[in-house]
């Protein structure tokens, strides 16, 4: 139930349809000469979209996300690597059997070329079918042909194909591999997403290095106008906006301990 709600959650709450929520509401009160809500929500749609697309707003809310878990330097050995699901067009891949990637497709990239560095570990892709309405194909089930293509045999990729969200992904992932005692696991996902995924393999006993990728700031952004072009700024805004409220709708639900988990304040810090 939470995943179905969480989704239609955010379909209603996502910068773009939440203005056109506001805009259509301002023409039905336009129609029924109601003045008051038709300024309401044709200025609060107006200031929603102008921030989003115009502004560095998206950036300043990510970048905290962003630097929350610095990249440490390469461990000496490495037993396994995790990859969260999300850097696949699952639709595209579905219907033409490739392996195109996604705007978090640097998450595969990346966990390949630690896979090239540590030759002996483990590689596990975490990830299922995402889609509510059509096709789609989840991560575990394209990673392995990308994988194969970048010199990473089948013999080592687990693949961890029911998972649907984060949550799912730290439970069902610890499930699977099972993780000993002073093994080192790298976790690699996006760098925004790291600390909820962090702290929910926290939460499961799985012990983990996070090894963020995929960077959508600087870390130079300031207050003004943004340098990015309107349709990246307002997908930056709304990738921000989504894992804030990640955050706050797994602290409230108990999925993790804290707002807003780092290092050494995680889930069970």
């Amino acid at each position: 139930m939470f995943y179905y709600l969480s989704k239609i959650f955010w379909l209603l709450v996502q910068p773009l349809n939440l203005a056109i929520i506001l805009l259509l509401v301002a023409l039905l009160a336009a129609l029924v000469r109601r003045r008051k809500l038709f300024a309401f929500g044709s200025g609060l749609a107006f200031l929603i979209l102008a921030l989003s697309t115009w502004t560095s707003l998206g950036a300043l809310l990510l970048n905290p996300l962003e630097e929350r878990f610095p990249r440490p330097p390469l461990p000496e050995k490495v037993d396994g690597i995790v990859v969260l699901g999300g850097g696949m067009e699952g639709a595209v891949n579905f219907v033409r059997g490739g392996y195109e990637l996604s705007a978090s497709g640097d998450r595969m990239v990346a966990a390949a070329v630690l896979a090239r560095h540590y030759p002996t570990a483990k590689v596990v892709i975490s990830g299922g079918g995402i889609a509510m309405i059509g096709d789609g194909e989840g991560d575990a089930e394209t990673a392995p042909r990308l994988f194969a293509a970048l010199g990473v045999t089948a013999d080592r990729l687990i693949l961890e194909k029911k998972s649907r969200n984060t949550d799912e992904n730290a439970a069902f992932t610890r499930g699977l591999v099972t993780p000993k005692p002073g093994e080192t696991w790298l976790l690699v996902t996006s760098a925004f997403h790291m600390p909820r995924a962090k702290a929910l393999f926290d939460k499961v006993g799985f012990a983990t290095v996070p090894w963020p990728v995929d960077y959508r700031t600087s870390g130079k952004e300031g207050i003004g106008l943004s340098r990015d072009d309107p349709f990246n700024s307002l997908q930056t805004t709304s990738t921000a906006v989504r894992e804030w409220i990640g955050l706050v709708a797994y602290r409230l639900s108990g999925r993790i301990d804290r707002l807003f988990p780092g290092p050494g304040v995680g889930s069970s810090g």
